[in-house]
């Protein structure tokens, strides 16, 4: 029963989006047809755990600012225009732009601070660890997915 509660709340958090439907109706007084129509969302992004700390090559673990990966479902994007009439009487349709659903990945930024102390070099120092030089990294953000946008004529239906 648990499962299936936790399933079902699950569910629909990676698929939040707020819809957008941008006004465009106001261009038509200045277009020489009707205005088109722009109707999308904006995603959520869903955080996930931090990478953690990074295995030195020393005893210690080197210091990590860790990158945070990210999920997120582009909505459906849909651009429906219509076509001028370039002769009289003729009707061209209107073009349609739609982009589907994509799943999309992503992770901030992150750095790797390298360790102030090596191991000791047994050099008569009773074991004391040395002094490194300082060494700075830093993880690149990343993104990836799919999108599959379809561009195409649709004819006017009278």
């Amino acid at each position: 029963m648990t499962a299936l509660a936790s399933a079902a709340l699950a569910a629909p958090a990676a698929a939040v989006e707020a819809p957008v439907i941008v006004p465009l109706q106001g261009l038509e007084p200045v277009l020489p047809m009707d205005a088109p129509t722009v109707a999308t969302g904006v995603p959520v992004p869903v955080p996930g755990a931090p990478t953690g700390f990074q295995k030195g090559l020393g005893s210690l673990p080197d210091l990590t600012l860790p990158s945070v990966p990210l999920t997120s479902t582009l909505p459906k994007t849909v651009v429906d225009a219509p076509l001028p009439e370039l002769l009289d009487g003729s009707d061209m349709g209107r073009a349609l732009l739609s982009s589907p659903h994509s799943e999309m990945q992503a992770a901030t930024p992150g750095a790797v601070v390298g360790n102030p102390v090596e191991a000791p070099r047994g050099n008569g120092l009773a074991g004391l660890p040395d002094l490194a030089e300082p060494q700075l990294g830093v993880l690149t953000p990343v993104l990836s997915g799919a999108l599959d946008p379809q561009l195409g004529l649709v004819p006017t239906s009278h």
